[in-house]
């Protein structure tokens, strides 16, 4: 009789659980809440961090010849597998596209494709980025660590020549999708580089489509015939030819939120300078950008001076002697922007491409030309407001320029040069773009003056040798390296978790950063 109670009893008990808990999830959820992030939110947190990585002062800000350490000038230790610094471009890169994939996955070309497709060409830009940073990496294989998609959690990795064609084909798919008509869908405030505005996203994806038209033409058959199709069909294929249309990520100077370049400035003022041959060319071209790249020296208020590279030191003497960069590219407010994708260089590979014999809308001489006056208005707009009287650019300056050391003659070397020059502060460009051309060339030419060996001689500085732009590295590697990295180095969790494919990717790397060159990368001469 007492187990039939029992029985009864935990039954009763039972049945009051099951009733409980049927409606547990109704009772228990929050009718205001979202069920799932929405999509321009993330499409938000995806901008802000990858212009936090984009934005780096580390790296291609000496690596392609514009700025010098002051403090602390790097040396070994900086050329290393980690998961700082590189690394955490790397997991910027594979984060942002996880988060990117989502959006993807949950819209299409229809009802949602504005943010469709801008997804896309996000997620492109971040891959195409990595490729360039570090070689070979996983694509093909990526994104499919679930059981679902495969269950792949040590990734192989592809070669560059099968990604970039492969990422360049996604590109074109989205291109064509937008080509036929542009989505009736709001991206929402959580485009924080276009806001919200489909058709320069369009002309973004273009305007990529181009620069990795003319990136891989040394070794890409495809080359001619894609870049021709986007610059000769600008209805069907726009890109961003006016400074209005530029792609900058602007940083509100607030929160977390501020400026990289800024960041660091900030709180560490006397570690950075210009880079003396960034200071010197500006100054032997007499190009009037220079008041607004770079501040006078502390010292005199007058002097440029840019810092030398090389120096087996631990810091450059005498500080005040050297220029900060310029007001509006290390505000004091804490804003200011990190760029992508200048105008300029849309008219810069335009007069390439005539160059070399391509089928071009405009000849390389007017090419050039807008190239240049699109840089100059571009650098007044951001930087005027921000110096005194005698340090602003004006119109008249532009002609003055053109008609004197920057006037149009025909060869690489001026086109080259001048393009170095516009992609200031575009530091990730400008280093896969003196991998691809070698321009500057100062970076393997330029050797310490008399006044500099006078004042370094303790460190072993002579007049006439060669300043080395990896910094203090050459003191490690004592002549092993003759450039600057040609990629960054894989993180370390990469040895630590994928280390069979990692290992079978580095094959023919040298010291982390040197040995094979990328792809694209095709000078000789370099170790």
């Amino acid at each position: 009789m007492k187990n039939i109670l029992r029985i009864s009893v935990w039954a009763s008990i039972l049945v009051l659980a099951f009733s409980c808990t049927k409606d547990f999830e109704k009772i228990n959820t929050d009718p205001d809440a979202y069920t799932s992030v929405p999509m321009t939110n993330m499409f938000a947190y995806v901008h802000s961090r990858t212009a936090v990585q984009f934005g780096d002062i580390t790296g291609p800000t000496i690596w392609a010849g514009y700025m010098c350490k002051l403090s602390y000038i790097d040396q070994y230790n900086d050329y290393i597998p980690t998961n700082n610094t590189y690394g955490n471009k790397w997991y910027q890169v594979y984060w942002g596209s996880t988060q990117l994939n989502d959006i993807i996955a949950r819209t299409d070309e229809d009802a949602t494709k504005n943010m469709h497709n801008a997804a896309k060409v996000m997620k492109a830009f971040l891959l195409l980025w990595n490729l360039d940073s570090f070689g070979d990496m996983p694509y093909s294989e990526a994104f499919k660590g679930a059981p679902e998609d495969g269950g792949i959690l040590l990734t192989p990795y592809d070669k560059q020549s099968d990604a970039y064609p492969a990422i360049l084909e996604e590109l074109g798919k989205v291109a064509d999708s937008w080509a036929s008509g542009l989505g009736s869908d709001a991206i929402g405030e959580g485009d924080l580089l276009f806001g919200g505005d489909a058709e320069l996203w369009q002309r973004f994806c273009n305007s990529l489509r181009l620069r990795y038209a003319l990136r891989l033409s040394n070794v890409w058959s495809g080359s001619k015939a894609l870049a021709e199709s986007i610059l000769n069909n600008p209805s069907k294929y726009p890109v961003i030819e006016e400074n209005s249309q530029r792609a900058y990520f602007w940083w509100q100077g607030s929160g977390d939120y501020f400026e990289p370049f800024r960041s660091t400035f900030r709180t560490r003022p006397n570690d950075w300078c210009a880079s003396e041959i960034f200071v010197n060319h500006l100054k032997d071209m007499e190009d009037p950008r220079l008041k607004l790249f770079v501040q006078p020296c502390r010292e005199d208020g007058e002097t440029y001076r840019g810092g030398e590279h090389g120096i087996a030191s631990q810091q450059l003497s005498n500080q005040v002697r050297y220029s900060f960069l310029g007001e509006a590219y290390m505000t004091a407010n804490n804003a200011g922007f990190t760029p992508y994708y200048k105008a300029c260089e849309t008219y810069f590979m335009m007069a390439e491409a005539a160059m070399k014999g391509w089928q071009t809308p405009m000849s390389a001489k007017d090419a050039y030309e807008t190239a240049v006056r699109l840089s100059f208005e571009d650098e007044m707009d951001i930087a005027n407001g921000w110096v005194p009287a005698e340090r602003k650019v004006t119109a008249g300056d532009v002609d003055t320029y053109l008609a004197g050391k920057g006037a149009w003659d025909g060869t690489l070397d001026r086109l080259y040069y001048e393009e170095w020059v516009a992609l200031f502060k575009e530091v990730n460009e400008a280093w896969a773009f003196y991998r691809r051309t070698g321009y500057p060339k100062y970076i393997q030419t330029a050797v310490y003056s008399e006044e500099s060996a006078a004042i370094y001689s303790a460190a072993g500085c002579k007049a006439g040798a060669k300043q080395y732009l990896g910094d203090r590295a050459n003191a490690y590697w004592k002549g092993a390296h003759t450039d600057v990295p040609f990629r960054m180095p894989y993180p370390d969790n990469q040895f630590k978790f994928n280390k069979a494919n990692v290992e079978a990717a580095s094959a023919g790397i040298v010291d982390y950063c040197w040995g094979e060159q990328l792809w694209w990368d095709t000078r000789t001469g370099v170790k």
